[in-house]
C-alpha cells in the first residue's frame, strides 16, 4: 500500500513562514515526480509545484513563485514544501502528490496524502 503523510500545517501570521513534509510509504519515490496542490474553502484545487524524480526540474503556480520552495530527499522518501512570505491567499488544505511523471494537473498523479491545512491571518 502507497500511504503519502503530511504534516507541518497550522496557524501562522501573514508574512510567516511553514515547512510542509510528505513522507511516502510503500514505494520509493526516486522514480517519481512528486508535487505539491491546494485548496481553499469553495475552490477547486490549484497547483502549487511539481519537482521531477531528481529534482532537476521544478514548476511553481505564479501566486508562490518566489516564495514558496520545493525540494525532495530521495533517500528519506519525502519531499518538502518552504512556505515564506506567507498571504492570507495561501490559506488552503495543503496536498502532497506522486506520479510517474512531471505534471501540471491533478490527472497526472496517482497517489494523494490526506491533507495538512495552512491557515494564515491577517
Amino acid at each position: 500500500q502507497v500511504q503519502l503523510v503530511e504534516s507541518g500545517g497550522g496557524l501562522v501570521q501573514a508574512g510567516g513562514s511553514l515547512r510542509l513534509s510528505c513522507a511516502v510509504s510503500g514505494r520509493a519515490v526516486s522514480n517519481y515526480a512528486m508535487a505539491w496542490f491546494r485548496q481553499a474553502p469553495g475552490k477547486e484545487r490549484e497547483f502549487v509545484t511539481t519537482i521531477s524524480w531528481n529534482g532537476g526540474r521544478t514548476d511553481y503556480a505564479l501566486s508562490v513563485k518566489g516564495r514558496f520552495t520545493i525540494s525532495r530527499d530521495n533517500a528519506k522518501n519525502a519531499v518538502y514544501l518552504q512556505m515564506n512570505s506567507l498571504k492570507p491567499e495561501d490559506t488552503a488544505v495543503y496536498y502532497c502528490a506522486l506520479g510517474p511523471l512531471l505534471g501540471m494537473t491533478s490527472r497526472d498523479y496517482n497517489y494523494w496524502g490526506q491533507g495538512t491545512q495552512v491557515t494564515v491571518s491577517s
